[in-house]
């Protein structure tokens, strides 16, 4: 696992940026999460204009219970600022509903589309206040298959206010860690103080059920790109400074 501080949230996703566009000449597959933390990553990658025309873009996971049209699902949220911005083909945008019929279905065809195109290249994460990967909660372990399941108060807790208590899912679809942690490169952003303990577990705490994020450790490429509120209870010796 290479950790990297940044000064500022802004400094992390320009570098951030910067590794996922050489990363991005070679993939095939890549996954991405939607929320805040790579929202600024995505706009910077798109202001460089990357070639895509090869890539299939797999979204990460989706709240259940939202109407589809809703502009802040997953699937319209990449589809606005990663597949559109990026000029990413449309049908190599790959994304999963937010109706809750028929969503076991539908993951599973989502990793056996990602399966058949070899697994992923590449997979961009945030990471949840509890530690969580996707909608892959605490609990789950690192051969865990994409599912749906139902989200822990915390994370119902942080949907609500990503709704503007519009709506407020308590269950979520998503690739299951088996499938992330076979990626062959994964680059993860977490910014602020309301990170700082899932980022110490992440790193520090040994892997475990109780934190998604801590199986990273066991990564051959995993990639932490931190500001320093988020960093803020790590040990010097866990991280490299950027300035």
């Amino acid at each position: 696992m290479n950790v990297t501080v940044y000064p500022t949230a802004e400094a992390a996703s320009r570098a951030a940026a910067d590794a996922l566009l050489g990363w991005l000449a070679t993939a095939r597959t890549l996954v991405v999460a939607g929320g805040n933390s790579p929202r600024e990553l995505y706009r910077l990658v798109a202001d460089r204009r990357p070639a895509v025309g090869h890539l299939h873009v797999f979204t990460l996971d989706e709240y259940l219970g939202v109407p589809v049209e809703h502009s802040g699902t997953c699937a319209n949220l990449l589809r606005r600022e990663v597949a559109a911005a990026w000029g990413v083909p449309a049908d190599r945008f790959h994304w999963l509903t937010s109706q809750a019929e028929g969503a076991e279905v539908a993951i599973a065809e989502h990793e056996r589309k990602l399966a058949g195109l070899g697994g992923i290249d590449a997979v961009v994460l945030g990471l949840g206040k509890n530690g969580h990967l996707g909608f892959n909660e605490p609990g789950s372990p690192p051969d865990a298959a994409g599912r749906v399941l139902p989200l822990t108060p915390t994370s119902v807790a942080a949907n609500a206010e990503w709704f503007g208590g519009q709506y407020a899912p308590d269950r979520g679809v998503t690739l299951g860690l088996g499938t992330l942690l076979a990626a062959r490169r994964v680059l993860l952003v977490a910014f602020g103080p309301a990170k700082a303990d899932a980022v110490y577990h992440t790193v520090v705490t040994a892997p475990s059920e109780a934190c998604p994020g801590s199986w990273l450790q066991r990564h051959p490429d995993a990639h932490l790109f931190l500001d320093a509120a988020a960093a803020a209870r790590l040990p010097a010796t866990a991280y490299r400074r950027a300035e």
